[in-house]
């Protein structure tokens, strides 16, 4: 007899959006000094018929909701985790901009561990070219 397969969560998640015949979901990374070319990625990708989730705060613009350093490192690190939930979430990773720092470096090899494809405004920036 053999033992029951066991079906890991992002299994589940993925089955459950098949179920539901939604359509792919992208999370758009890279630097906040790309957020205006963020929300154009956010246009064509929503124009193609995805769903996008992407950052929702830029925190090097100035903002009384993290206007507080010791709340902002706080926040920062709530955020990172929220993001981390939006590329598992998601079916793959667009990284924009033709910069890759610490955090998009690490959200890349993260969407890699989970098997998500990873496409890129700028290709010659991919950390595994």
């Amino acid at each position: 007899m053999s033992s029951p397969q066991v079906i890991t969560p992002v299994e589940k998640l993925a089955e459950a959006k098949k179920q539901l015949s939604f359509p792919r979901i992208v999370a758009i990374c890279g630097s906040t000094r790309f957020m205006p070319e963020m929300a154009e990625a956010d246009l064509r990708e929503t124009k193609a018929g995805r769903i996008v989730v992407k950052p929702g705060c830029d925190l090097k613009s100035p903002h009384e909701l993290w206007s507080d350093p010791v709340e902002a490192e706080a926040l920062k690190v709530r955020l990172d985790e929220l993001h981390r939930s939006k590329i598992l979430l998601a079916d793959e990773v667009l990284v924009v901009g033709d910069y890759i720092g610490d955090s998009t470096r690490a959200e890349i090899a993260y969407a890699r561990s989970l098997g998500r494809p990873v496409r890129f405004t700028h290709p010659e920036v991919d950390p595994d070219a």
